[in-house]
C-alpha cells in the first residue's frame, strides 16, 4: 500500500447521524475591508518530536540551554524597549499633529475668520485620513482595524496571512498616527497591541536570510510555540504602552488574547510590560521639561486622569447598579450595530481599492462637519469664578474652549467635541466639574460618539475601539451623574469613570483586565469595589444578547476560532461523525512519485505514516509527517534505490534547523522542486522524519471532549484511531475546521437551533 484513499465506508461503525458528507473542509478569510479571499492555515503549537528534534536536544549542553533561556528574556527586554519607543513616538506625533491643527484653527476663530477656520480643519482632517487610507489600502490592507481580532485568532492557532510582516508594522504605525490625528473617532490602543505583536513576531523569526541578518542563537525560536509566547508578551506590551498600564496589559493578554498560558510566560509578559512602563516614565520626564513641543499635558499616556478621595455609601449603589445594567444593554447594542455596519462596508470595499479610499474620505467629511458644526447649536456659558485653569482655554487643550463665544465665556460642547479623544476623556473624568457641562451638550456628545465610533471603525485605516468606547461610556456615565444630581455623594467625574467601565464591559466583556486598566488609568484604588460591580453587571447583561465585539469581528472575517467551551450538541456526536475523507496515507518507506502526486493534488498539512508487513506484523500507525518536512526531504533529495532504512551518512546531511518553522516569507512549494524520472522511482525512509508520538483519540470519543484536548494542547492535527483492532490503524484526522459549528451543522442539518438558541438533537424517523 502506498497512498490510500481510506474513508469511513470501510468501517463497520455506522454513525448515529445520517447526512451526506462533504469531502471539502476549508475556511476562507473574508476580510471586512474587502480583501481578496485567501485560505487560512493553522499553526503547529505541538512540539514535533522526530528523531532530529530529539537528537538536537540531546546534543545541547548547559551553555546552549542557558543561551536558550537567556535569549527568551533578552527578546522580551528588546520587545519592551521597542514597543515603548513606538508608543511614545506615536503619542508624541499625534499630540503635535493634532495640536498644530487645533491651534491654527483656534487662532483663526479668535480672529472671527470662521469659514477659513473650518476649511483648515476640514482640509487637515481629510488630508490625514486620505494619506492613512491610501498607504493602508495599497501597501498593507492587513493593517486595517485594531488588529486585536487577528492577534487573538493567531494565539488561538489561526495563521491569518500577512498580519505580522514588516510592511504591516510600518503601515500600522504611520497609518495610526495619521488617522488618529485626523479627528476620526478611533483609538490607538488596538493598533498598539497589533504593533507589539508584529515586533515580537519579527524578532522571533530568527533573522532574515534575504537581508543577511541571521544569528545562530535565534534558531532556537524558529517554531510556532516560542513565537506564540513572544507575541503574547508583545500584546501585553502594546496595552502597557497605550495606557501606561503594565499590570492591565499583562492581564489583558491573559484574559482576552491568549488561548494558552503558563506561569513562566506570566513572568516574561510581566517583565516586558514593566520594561515598557519604566521606559515611558523616563521619556515622559524628558517631555515634562518642555522638549517635546505640544506633548506633555495631553494624552492618556499621562493617565493621572482622576485622583481624588472617594466617599460613597450604600445609598449610592442602586444608581450605579442601574448605570451598569443600561451600560450592558448599550454595549450589546453597540456590538450589534457595529457588526451590521461592517457587513455593509464589506460590500462597498469589495468593489475595489478606490471605493475603500472614497468611503474613508466620506466618513472624514461627515466627522469634520459634525465636530465643527455641532458646537454652534449650544449656548455659551460664563466662565466659573473658581476655575482651576484659564477660562476660556486658548490653544489645543483645556476644559473651557472659547470656540465662537464672547470674552469670559466658553462652549462646553466644544471642550469635548472640538478636541482630541484623549483630552475629551480627561475633561470628562476631571473632578470638581459638576457644573461645567449642560444636559443637552452631554446628550449630544454621547449620541455623536456612539454613532461616529461605529461609522469610523471598518474603514481602511488602522483604528482601535478602546478609546472610542471609553469616550462614549464616559459621556454616558457623566450624563447619568447629571440625572442623579445631588441625590448621590458621587461627583460627575466618578460617574464618567463608571460609565466608561460599564460600556467597556458591555462591549468587550472582559472584567479583571479592564478593571485594572481603569484603575491604572485613573490612579485611584478606592474605585475598585464600584468598578468591579459595574464590570460584572454590565458583562452579565450584555452576554444575554450577543458575543463580545472581538468575537463578532473574528466571525465576520472568517477566522476559525475555537471557543473555550464546547457546544452542547458536541457531546452528542463522536469524532468519527465529523472526520471527512478521503484520507491520504503514506508508508514508512514511500516512493517519491507517490509523495509528489499527493502533495500536488492535495493541500493537506499532515499525513499519517503507516507500517505494513513485512515491516511490521500487522498494519500499525507509526506517526504523522508534515508537508513542509516532506518538501525538505524532496529538496534535499534524501532518496534511496530500495525501500530500506536511511544510512547514518545520509542522516548527517540534515540538521534540526532544516525542519525549523519558516518565518513570514514564503516557504518551499512542490512546483519549485525539479526531479528526474529516475529520482521519481526512488524511495524515501520517512521514519526518522516522522513524529512517532502524535496525539490520538479513539473514534467513539465525543466531539466535545476532543475539542477540549485539541484546544488546550494547541494542536493542528488530531488522529482518530479505530476502537476495534484488525481494521486500518487510522480512521481520519481532525483539524480545526472539523470543530466549527458551520461545518458540523452543514454535515448534520438535523441538529437545529431552537428559538432559545440551544441545539436539540433530532433523530431521523425510522
Amino acid at each position: 500500500m502506498s497512498t490510500n484513499h481510506f474513508t469511513n465506508e470501510d468501517s463497520n461503525h455506522q454513525p448515529l447521524l445520517h447526512s451526506q458528507r462533504s469531502t471539502v473542509n476549508s475556511s476562507s478569510q473574508v476580510a471586512i475591508v474587502g480583501a481578496n479571499v485567501s485560505p487560512i492555515e493553522s499553526l503547529d503549537y505541538e512540539i514535533f518530536e522526530n528523531e532530529f528534534f530529539k537528537q538536537d536536544w540531546r546534543s545541547r549542553g548547559k551553555v546552549q540551554i542557558f543561551q536558550y533561556v537567556l535569549g527568551k528574556w533578552l527578546l522580551c527586554l528588546i520587545i519592551g524597549l521597542i514597543v515603548s519607543l513606538i508608543g511614545f513616538c506615536n503619542n508624541l506625533a499625534v499630540e503635535n499633529l493634532a495640536g498644530i491643527k487645533f491651534v491654527v484653527t483656534s487662532n483663526m476663530m479668535l480672529e472671527k475668520r470662521f469659514q477659513l477656520a473650518f476649511f483648515v480643519f476640514f482640509a487637515s482632517n481629510l488630508s490625514l485620513t486620505l494619506f492613512s487610507s491610501i498607504i493602508t489600502a495599497l501597501i498593507a490592507p492587513t493593517a486595517t482595524g485594531s488588529g486585536i481580532p487577528e492577534v487573538k485568532a493567531y494565539l488561538n492557532g489561526v495563521d491569518a496571512p500577512g498580519i505580522f510582516t514588516l510592511r504591516t508594522l510600518f503601515v500600522k504605525i504611520i497609518g495610526s498616527i495619521s488617522a488618529v490625528s485626523s479627528s476620526l473617532l478611533i483609538g490607538k490602543a488596538g493598533p498598539m497591541v497589533h504593533t507589539g505583536a508584529c515586533v515580537a513576531s519579527l524578532l522571533g523569526q530568527g533573522g532574515s536570510k534575504r537581508y543577511g541578518l541571521t544569528w545562530k542563537w535565534l534558531r532556537f525560536f524558529k517554531n510556532d510555540r516560542d513565537r506564540r509566547d513572544l507575541i503574547i508578551c508583545g500584546s501585553a506590551a502594546g496595552i502597557a504602552a497605550a495606557f501606561r498600564s503594565p499590570v492591565g496589559g499583562v492581564l489583558f493578554a491573559l484574559e482576552e488574547m491568549a488561548s494558552w498560558w503558563r506561569s513562566a510566560l506570566l513572568w516574561r509578559a510581566f517583565f516586558t510590560a514593566a520594561t515598557v512602563a519604566i521606559m515611558l516614565r523616563a521619556m515622559i520626564d524628558v517631555c515634562l521639561s518642555g522638549k517635546c513641543g505640544l506633548f506633555g499635558k495631553g494624552g492618556l499616556i499621562m493617565f493621572d486622569a482622576y485622583s481624588a478621595s472617594i466617599s460613597y455609601h450604600i445609598g449610592d449603589v442602586p444608581p450605579v447598579f442601574v448605570l451598569a445594567v443600561i451600560g450592558g444593554i448599550l454595549g450589546s447594542l453597540y456590538n450589534f450595530l457595529l457588526s451590521k455596519v461592517l457587513r455593509i462596508y464589506n460590500l462597498i470595499n469589495e468593489k475595489g481599492t478606490i471605493y475603500k479610499i472614497v468611503l474613508s474620505c466620506l466618513i472624514s467629511i461627515i466627522t469634520s462637519f459634525l465636530l465643527f458644526g455641532l458646537p454652534w447649536f449650544t449656548s455659551c456659558r460664563p466662565c466659573p469664578a473658581d476655575a482651576t485653569e484659564p477660562c476660556p482655554s486658548i490653544g489645543r487643550s483645556g476644559n473651557y474652549k472659547k470656540f465662537q463665544c464672547p470674552p469670559d465665556h466658553y462652549n462646553d460642547l466644544a471642550s469635548l467635541i472640538f478636541n482630541t479623544n484623549d483630552d475629551a476623556i480627561r475633561n470628562l473624568l476631571s473632578k470638581n466639574t459638576n457644573d461645567e457641562f449642560e444636559f443637552s451638550s452631554m446628550l449630544i456628545f454621547f449620541i455623536t460618539c456612539f454613532f461616529l465610533s461605529i461609522l469610523s471603525y471598518g474603514i481602511v485605516v488602522p483604528a482601535g475601539l478602546f478609546v472610542p468606547i471609553i469616550v462614549t461610556g464616559a459621556s454616558y456615565g457623566r450624563f447619568v451623574g447629571m440625572l442623579v444630581g445631588e441625590r448621590s455623594n458621587l461627583n460627575h467625574g466618578l460617574y464618567a469613570v463608571l460609565g466608561a467601565a460599564s460600556f467597556l464591559g458591555g462591549s468587550m466583556r472582559s472584567t479583571v483586565s479592564l478593571c485594572v486598566i481603569i484603575l491604572e488609568l485613573t490612579n485611584n484604588l478606592l474605585l475598585l469595589p464600584l468598578i468591579m460591580m459595574v464590570l460584572l453587571v454590565s458583562k452579565t447583561v450584555a452576554d444575554a444578547f450577543n458575543p463580545n465585539i472581538y468575537d463578532l469581528i473574528m466571525k465576520a472575517k472568517g477566522f476559525p476560532y475555537l471557543e473555550t467551551h464546547a457546544e452542547p450538541y458536541m457531546r452528542q456526536i463522536t469524532v468519527s461523525d465529523v472526520v471527512t475523507g478521503p484520507l491520504q496515507i503514506f508508508n514508512g518507506f514511500e516512493k517519491v512519485r507517490n509523495i509528489v502526486f499527493v502533495l500536488k493534488t492535495t493541500g493537506h498539512n499532515g499525513f499519517p505514516v503507516i507500517d505494513e508487513p513485512p515491516v511490521s506484523e500487522a498494519p500499525v500507525l507509526f506517526g504523522i509527517i508534515l508537508r513542509e518536512h516532506l518538501l525538505t526531504l524532496l529538496q534535499k533529495k534524501a532518496f534511496q534505490c530500495t525501500p530500506t532504512e536511511i544510512s547514518s551518512d545520509a542522516l548527517k546531511k540534515f540538521s534540526a534547523e532544516d525542519f525549523a518553522k519558516k518565518g513570514s516569507s514564503k516557504g518551499e512549494k512542490i512546483g519549485d522542486i525539479q526531479l528526474t524520472v529516475e529520482e521519481m522511482d526512488m524511495f524515501i525512509d520517512l521514519h526518522p522524519f516522522t513524529n512517532a508520538s502524535p496525539y490520538t483519540v479513539v473514534e467513539t470519543m465525543s466531539l466535545g471532549k476532543a475539542l477540549t484536548l485539541f484546544r488546550e494542547v494547541g494542536l493542528r492535527h488530531l488522529l482518530v484511531v479505530p476502537k476495534i483492532s484488525g481494521r486500518s490503524p487510522v480512521v481520519g484526522i481532525l483539524t480545526r475546521h472539523d470543530f466549527m459549528s458551520e461545518h458540523i451543522l452543514g454535515l448534520y442539518p438535523l441538529l437545529v437551533r431552537s428559538k432559545w438558541k440551544r441545539l436539540r438533537f433530532q433523530l431521523p424517523c425510522v
